[in-house]
């Protein structure tokens, strides 16, 4: 078996891994929901879980982070590029709410 043919059957693999998770994740959130009593905070704590959401938080926080460092910069490096990059990345965060 060559080393590509390999790498794909990793990659593959790890893929099926991770659908899985996400899979049994959902399986649960869904039998969560169906049960007896869920009130705003064991929903917030399923939506906590969730890989989707727990990777859009990271993500937005990233970009926030990065838009602060930025706007810190400005003042030292008057570029457009920045100014332009730190527009776009603030568009997509309105955008994405």
């Amino acid at each position: 078996m060559g080393v590509e043919k390999k790498e794909i059957i990793n990659a593959l693999n790890t893929s099926i891994k991770e659908l899985q998770q996400g899979i049994d994740t959902h399986c649960y959130l869904v039998s969560s929901l169906l049960a007896d009593g869920v009130d705003d905070r064991s929903l917030q704590s399923l939506m906590e879980i969730c890989p989707d959401r727990k990777r859009e938080v990271e993500l937005k926080t990233a970009i926030k982070e990065a838009i602060d460092v930025i706007e810190e910069s400005r003042r030292a490096f008057k570029s457009k590029k920045l100014e332009g990059l730190r527009k776009k990345l603030t568009q997509v965060l309105i955008d994405a709410n």
